[in-house]
């Protein structure tokens, strides 16, 4: 049973259920790879520690499991760290484990590799908890903390950091994995309170965001029951089909329903911040009383304060509201809901600028060519801005636009993560020609794992929404303009195809080429193409 700490770690994780983990191998993390190479672990080469935090994004987010990262000190973390700032925003399970110097020079400053003064200092604000490990004894208690976080709280991120003496010591004991907590169940006071709301409205709205996701039939049952208009969070997207006319899926970024949530007299808000980040505006106006029902106590509190707190599981919370409900009468059932939904999804249409119109033209083109369950990685780009009110999307967990932290780069790696997690299901990347560069060579890694994905790049050789912000405010555009490479050759240097499409009939080509490739795509449309204006 002997063997090295770094080795017990790696079989404790695979007890837990873990088969992957993203990481480029180093000096200070060579005893964790020996402990892959002695289990089932299947471990993944990014080109950078970032694209390692990203794909582990990406991995947890189509499955709800927790990817995993193993990184080096110092630099590996720090690269690290923006995904794991966007993990930490968007509340999604990651478990980073990794080395540190030998425990006798921790803090010391004697100028050891890749040495830092507090490791976990630099990640303690964007994770769960942050810890430095000093015995090997201490790992199974951490690593039980963690899959808890994950599985019975709200879910964020979780940085072990181990010591390269402490990896390298021995460890006889037989680790094995913790039973893990529950969500908590709401409270039936709280059920009545809202359920009472819920009765005496008459312009009831629902909010659902990622927390809703594994509760899709019972918030799609409440909202029928309400009559009520269902308007997402990106997170949120698909949780209440667009293939029901209740839903109005990320529309609250449109002032026709930003409006129409100012009006309602009761706001049901389930698993969501009401963020800035899925409206786009600071005061998003809520004047009718609100009810929220969420796994994270703080929310309750927060720039939306809660009139009727619900504090638990979205799925159970849904079933005990509508036992509740059952066979009451209901005021808002006496609207004409679907007549006022669809004037208000023409109305948003109707907003739209020349530019979101060529961004709807490529949206609807996409949608009609990939199934219902594809999974689509959007990048911090205008494209993908749009996509948030106009890509339909039928089932949770397939649109992923991490808008909270607004990484660029974020939406490649991410779609490997999700590809590699789920290689069944279609997976493609939509991306900004600024955005593409700053994770560009994770192509190779697409290309080494064959992971059959289109990368479809909106090219308008700008940051524009930098660009645009710059021109409004009478400032000259300064560095939003940067030099673009030629895409097709520099798909060609990765080993992969790389077309322009100027045509419907191109985009079909070459979606359905790049869908039968065992690698990446990339397939660039150009802002501003006459087949993208509206026929």
């Amino acid at each position: 049973m002997s063997r090295t700490c770094g080795e017990a770690l790696m079989q404790l994780l695979e007890a837990y259920g873990v088969t992957t983990v993203f990481g480029i191998p180093g000096e200070h993390t060579l005893e964790l790879y020996r402990g892959i190479e002695k289990s089932n672990l299947r471990a993944v080469t990014p080109r950078n520690e970032q694209g390692a935090s990203f794909m582990a994004d990406g991995y947890a987010r189509v499955t709800g499991e927790p990817g995993v990262c193993t990184l080096i000190t110092g630099p590996g973390v720090t690269n690290a760290s923006t995904g794991i700032g966007q993990a930490y925003a968007d509340s999604i399970p990651m478990l980073v484990i990794s080395s540190a110097n030998d425990s006798p020079s921790l803090g010391r400053g004697w100028g050891r590799l890749h040495e830092t003064t507090d490791l976990c200092a630099i990640t303690r604000p964007i994770t769960a908890f942050s810890e430095m490990v000093l015995d090997p004894l201490e790992l199974p208690g951490l690593v039980a903390q963690a899959f808890g976080i994950f599985r019975s709280q709200r879910p964020r991120p979780v940085h072990i950091a181990i010591p390269l003496d402490v990896l390298e010591m021995r460890v006889d004991e037989d680790w094995q994995a913790q039973a893990s907590g529950k969500l908590p169940t709401p409270a039936l006071y709280e059920i009545n309170a809202a359920a009472e709301l819920l009765a005496e409205a008459e312009t009831a709205v629902m909010v659902v965001g990622g927390g809703a996701q594994l509760a899709s039939a019972g918030v799609t049952a409440l909202a029928e029951r309400l009559n009520a208009g269902v308007i997402s969070s990106n997170a949120g997207k698909g949780v209440v089909s667009d293939h029901n006319p209740l839903s109005l899926g990320g529309g609250i970024i449109s002032p026709a329903i930003q409006q129409y949530l100012a009006a309602a007299d009761v706001v049901l808000a389930i698993g969501t911040e009401l963020a800035e980040a899925d409206s786009f505006i600071y005061d998003l106006e809520i004047n009718g009383k609100l009810i929220r029902i969420d796994i994270d106590p703080a929310r309750f509190r927060d720039a939306f304060p809660a009139d009727v707190e619900v504090l638990g599981d979205a799925r159970v919370a849904c079933q005990q509201l509508l036992a509740v409900l059952d066979g009451r009468e209901l005021k808002t059932t006496q609207r004409n809901a679907l007549i006022e939904l669809e004037e208000l999804r023409a109305r948003q249409v109707a907003e739209f600028s020349p530019i979101e119109r060529q961004h709807v033209v490529l949206l609807d083109a996409l949608r009609n060519l990939l199934p219902d369950n594809a999974i689509i990685f959007g990048d911090i780009t205008q494209l993908v801005y749009t996509g948030t009110a106009a890509m339909k999307t039928f089932q949770p967990r397939c649109w992923f636009y991490p808008a909270g932290f607004g990484t660029l780069g974020c939406a490649l790696p991410g779609a490997i993560g999700s590809k590699l997690a789920l290689p069944e299901r279609t997976a493609i990347a939509l991306v900004g020609d600024g955005g593409f560069m700053f994770t560009v060579n994770e192509l190779a890694t697409a290309v080494e794992e064959k992971l059959s994905i289109p990368i479809v790049i909106w090219h308008n050789h700008s940051y524009a929404m930098i660009r645009d912000g710059m021109v409004k405010r009478g400032i000259p555009e300064i560095g939003v303009n940067p030099l673009a490479p030629d895409f097709v050759k520099l798909a060609d240097a990765f080993g992969c195809p790389g077309v322009r499409v100027s045509s419907l009939p191109g985009l079909q080509q070459a979606m359905n080429n790049a869908l039968r490739h065992a690698g990446p795509s990339l397939i660039i449309v150009t802002e501003g193409d006459d087949w993208l204006a509206e026929s």
